[in-house]
């Protein structure tokens, strides 16, 4: 049976250029809901090539991918099923409009180091060439301006307008720059919905390529709002590798599923322990649940974040790792998970989703 990552690697030599010279389906997230059972393959091919494709052309791209996968070992049928939809145009967007990608980093529970992956694939991005802005979406325990070293008040940018926090080459908004740190937020649903659609229409986020969403944890009103608001390119689900935390993130990865919302893959973090003293590595949390979950949901694993002593130690001190330690195995990680990620959606990308365009069945 062939593996998620063998067809998606098939899928590579399938030309996307009407996007570009260098981009094929897989990058350019044209394929989704990709399920393998036994030696059966089927998926959506959704292409991004405008209105008014010449039918041969359509048919012509889905015969390369069921040619590319029938050609892998252990594959003995294809089904695809294709649409095609307009290239989206970021500035006819009311949301964040002269953003070209929003990147949910999300968990279905706490404690997995979402928010240091998230603030870390940030810079990682930025380090990488890109402009990058990072929304700490959790309202209850916001990280940011800890992880980022900042402190202070957004400056005002017109009548009901902010302009974001920034550092280390970050724009950067959280609810942590508007209360005091020791204030809890004792807010009910409707509330923290208001905060989070202030945070993502009110804030002047500029001309960025990219803006990681640091998601609350769970599946609960905050997640719905982002969804629907958002115009969210795709969504990355954290876990460890312990069952208790990925049959959390198995309930994360069905509700992006639900709201239409593209899942990009899932990221092992604690996925092994690196000694300070000697760099070996040591599998102290079953290393490898996150690839076996990713397989089992047929989406892409994205890689493995190792346990780092340092990793703490520079969220705290305002300065992510991918910073402070930037030949640890930890940034280069995370510089990886960037580079997979921007060549998954590329300069295209995929089409902004959530339940604005949702079909709800009885």
């Amino acid at each position: 049976m062939p593996s998620t990552q063998d067809v998606y690697s098939a899928l590579k030599s399938v030309p996307m250029p009407e996007l570009g010279a260098d981009k094929d389906v897989v990058s350019a997230a044209a394929v989704r809901n990709l399920v393998i059972s036994g030696g059966a393959v089927s998926f959506d091919l959704v292409l991004a090539i405008g209105d008014g494709v010449p039918e041969e052309r359509v048919q012509e791209r889905q015969a390369a991918c069921e040619s590319a996968v029938k050609g892998l070992a252990g594959v003995t049928s294809v089904h695809v099923k294709t649409s095609v939809r307009p290239v989206p145009v970021a500035n006819q967007r009311s949301i964040m409009p002269h953003v070209k990608h929003v990147i949910a980093v999300a968990s279905g529970k706490g404690g997995v180091g979402k928010s240091t992956t998230a603030a870390n694939l940030a810079v990682a991005l930025h380090r990488q060439g890109h402009r990058v802005g990072l929304l700490d979406a959790d309202i209850y325990g916001p990280s940011v301006p800890t992880m980022f070293g900042v402190s202070g008040r957004p400056e005002p940018a017109g009548e009901k307008q902010i302009h974001p926090m920034h550092a280390h080459g970050i724009s950067l908004m959280s609810i942590g720059f508007l209360v005091d740190p020791d204030t809890p937020m004792v807010w009910r649903g409707p509330m923290v919905h208001g905060a989070l659609t202030q945070f993502m229409e009110q804030v002047v986020w500029g001309e960025l390529d990219y803006v990681v969403v640091d998601m609350p944890p769970g599946t609960g009103d905050a997640q719905l709002t982002l969804t629907q608001k958002a115009p969210l390119s795709g969504a990355v689900i954290v876990t460890t590798p312990q069952e208790v935390s990925l049959v959390d993130a198995r309930k994360g990865l069905k509700m992006f599923e639900q709201v239409k919302v593209p899942v990009l893959g899932i990221i092992e973090n604690m996925s092994y322990f690196v000694c300070n003293s000697c760099d070996a590595e040591h599998d102290i949390f079953l290393r490898g649940g996150g690839r076996r979950a990713a397989e089992e949901m047929s989406v892409p694993f994205l890689g493995e974040i190792p346990l780092q002593s340092g990793i703490a130690a520079s969220g705290d001190g305002g300065l992510p790792i991918v910073l402070s330690a930037p030949e640890s195995a930890a940034s280069k990680a995370f510089l990886e998970l960037a580079s997979t990620l921007h060549k998954r959606l590329g300069h295209a990308g995929a089409e902004p989703s959530g339940l604005q365009s949702m079909a709800w069945k009885d």
